[in-house]
This record gives structure tokens, sequence and C-alpha cells, in this order.
């Protein structure tokens, strides 16, 4: 019934993407969807599942042939992305795998790196993550603590990163650190580390409120020895890759708020036709009718930007600021269209047995993670003001001076 209000989405009207989507629904209906109860009493999903999804080509869908991905556009990978939210599927954790983790190899790392990694992450023989956030340390990136010490032909790294999604079950993990710390060349740098050395460790899966299949975790690092060859990018620039990459992490966030506020409205419809109240369904009352088309209107205004901004990162044009209000704006949205619906739903959607709950749960989280929506805001206001911090930047260091 949705579908009948909303416009033909033009980044997924061509063949191809038809197919994959009937592709993923399937694979969702039938593979994801009957294991979610057991994952979330777990907290964490099958090992099995990744490499399905490897076998069907649905993981690191944008990176080349070359390295074992499919060679397609971004756009592919976003509509996975949303075929996934719209059902509320907490976990596996594919995109952070496929759309965070391996382009900064593939941008980033060397020719031996992406020969190594690229490959059996496509396939799903390993599972990845990216160790950013600190105990003391969330959106500020520079006030790391966890420290990485030349050794000659390695580092030695102790210190710790929490919040990491696919912590408990991965096999690698990106992990910022500072180098140099303490002198004039103190820097931010990226390390590629296995969980299969000496030191690596990993903290208990976290009981969250939502997101309840995904593993998050603590990891945590003592005296262990990573290769100099296992340094991504160049020393000292780790701040620099986080900065030009979090657009394409904040961007697919969005996407998941697109799918999951579809996803809810898509709920709500069916459950309103069916459900009756004073002898009449409860869609036949105005008031639902207006909330569900409040929704909807949302819905359609975020998807058309949503949608372009899709389209410049498939061009390598996104900007920033463009991911920044995608992120905040499509997740206050997600939010706001699944507390109404839930409040649609009466008591039953207080019912983890109903997927508008999950939902509920679910999407919290969205403006929190990937940098805060206060974070995102402040992104969109330097570009805005960006000749002014310059000028005061400037009168600041002529100061000093």
């Amino acid at each position: 019934m949705l579908q009948n209000v909303l416009l033909e989405r033009k980044i997924y009207a061509s063949e191809e993407h038809k197919m994959m989507q009937g592709m993923i629904q399937d694979f969702i209906k039938n593979e994801i969807l009957p294991q979610m109860d057991a994952w979330e009493k777990d907290g964490m999903v099958s090992r099995d599942i990744w490499k399905r999804a490897g076998d069907l080509g649905l993981l690191c869908i944008d990176m080349p042939e070359a390295y074992g991905g499919s060679g397609l556009d971004f756009s592919f990978s976003a509509l996975f992305i949303e075929e996934l939210a719209k059902k509320a599927i907490s976990g596996p954790g594919f995109s952070l795998h496929s759309d965070i983790i391996a382009p900064y190899i593939l941008k980033w790392g060397t020719e031996a790196q992406k020969q190594q990694y690229l490959p059996i992450m496509a396939t799903g023989e390993i599972i990845t993550a990216i160790g950013m956030t600190e105990p003391n340390c969330g959106s500020d990136l520079q006030a790391l603590r966890t420290t990485a010490v030349d050794k000659g032909d390695h580092y030695l790294v102790n210190g710790q990163k929490t919040f990491i999604t696919n912590g408990y079950m991965c096999d690698m993990a990106i992990v910022a650190v500072k180098t140099n710390s303490g002198t004039p060349d103190e820097g931010v740098s990226l390390l590629i580390m296995e969980n299969k050395w000496e030191g690596f460790e990993k903290g208990v899966p976290f009981h969250k409120i939502g997101m309840k299949a995904q593993d998050t975790c603590e990891l945590f690092f003592d005296n262990v020895k990573v290769p100099k060859e296992n340094l991504l990018g160049k020393e000292g620039e780790g701040f620099v890759i986080m900065m030009k990459e979090l657009a394409r992490e904040r961007l697919s966030v969005a996407l998941a708020a697109i799918g999951g506020a579809e996803g809810a409205i898509e709920e709500t419809i069916d459950y309103t036709s069916t459900r009756t109240a004073f002898k009449q369904p409860i869609a036949g009352f105005q008031n639902t009718q207006f909330k569900l088309a409040e929704a909807t209107a949302q819905l359609q205004i975020h998807q058309a930007f949503v949608d372009r901004c899709t389209e410049d990162l498939a061009q390598h044009k996104l900007s920033a600021e463009s991911a920044s209000m995608a992120k905040f704006s499509a997740t206050d949205m997600h939010s706001k269209v699944v507390d109404e619906c839930l409040q649609l739903f009466g008591g039953y959607g207080y019912m983890w047995e109903y997927p508008i709950a999950r939902m509920y749960a679910d999407n919290r989280v969205a403006r929190i993670y990937a940098g805060t929506n206060e974070i995102m805001k402040l992104v969109v206001a330097r570009g805005l003001f960006k000749e002014l911090f310059a000028q005061m930047k400037a009168a600041r260091q002529q100061k000093k001076k």
C-alpha cells in the first residue's frame, strides 16, 4: 500500500537493482528472520550467516572484482542497508564490514594489505570491526589514549576501545592509536590488528537497550605486537583518513533510518487495517490517517535527499556537510516516525514479539553513533561559517605571536 503513494526511486529502478532486491528479500525472509530470536538471546549472530552473505555476493558489494567484490556501485550496497532496516534486522553488522572497513583498506591500504584482507572479507571468511571510541573518548577522536610505541620492525600497542560493533566476533579490526605520544610528532595513526595476536583481548558482549543481535563489546590491548606493514596509510595521518571516510559511514546510518522508517510505516498500515476499535478498523479513524500521512510525507522528503547523497557518494562527490545533514535529519525523522507508529499499535506495540517494538528500541542509538547528531550540526555549521572560522583561527595564531 505504501508503494502506491511513494514515488519510484530512480537509484533503485534498474533491472539489476530489482533482481538484487528480490534476492536480498528472500535472504532476509528465509535465512535471517527465522534466526532473530536465537541471535538476540545469544547477543550475536552465527558465523554461517556471514559466509552465506558472502556466497550471495552481498559483502563488499562495491569493491572491485579484482579484490573479491561484486564491482557494483554504492547504490547496491545502499539497497542492502535499507532492506535490512525495513525488517528491523539489528545484526549482523554487514554494513560496518562492507561500507566502512573495506573502503578504508581499498583507499588507504597497500597492495599487499588489499590482497590479504579484501578477498576474505568479501567471502565472509573473516569479520571485521573498527576501534575508535574509548571509555573517555567518543566524538573527540583527538583525545585517544591507546598508544602504539615504535619498536623498530613493529609497534607495541596498549589501550582499550569500547562500544565496538562486531567486536566480539571480529577477526580483524582497524584501530586508531596515538603514535609518537608526548613528542612534537604526536599524531593519530591507524593499525590493522588481528585478534589472534597475543595481548589482543575481548570483553563480553554488552547488554543493550536495543540492537540485541548485534555483538558490541570492549577490546583490550596489552603489549600487542603489530608489524609495521600493518600501518594503514601513513603514520600520523589517521585523523585525516577518518574524517574523509566518515561521510560514507554517516550516509549508511541515514540509509538505515530511511529503510527503518519505511518498514515501520508498512507494519503500521498493515496493523491498523486489520485491528478494530469501536467496530471499525483503526485505519478508519482520521487521527490514524493523518499520523500516517505525516509520517509518509517525512519519509518521502528524506528519501529524496538521501537518494541524492547516495548518487553523490557513488560519484565520489559526497561532502561532509551533506552526509552530516542526512545523518542527523534522517535519524531524527526515523525516531519520530517509529514513536508515532508504536502509539498506533497501542499496548501491543510495547510487546517484543511485534516488529515495531524492536524498531523502537533499535533506532535510538542511531542518533549517537557515527558521531552524535549534535556533532553533525557542528559539522554543518562549520561549513556555513568556514570563512569566519578561518579568520578567527588566523587571529588567534597572530595573537600568540
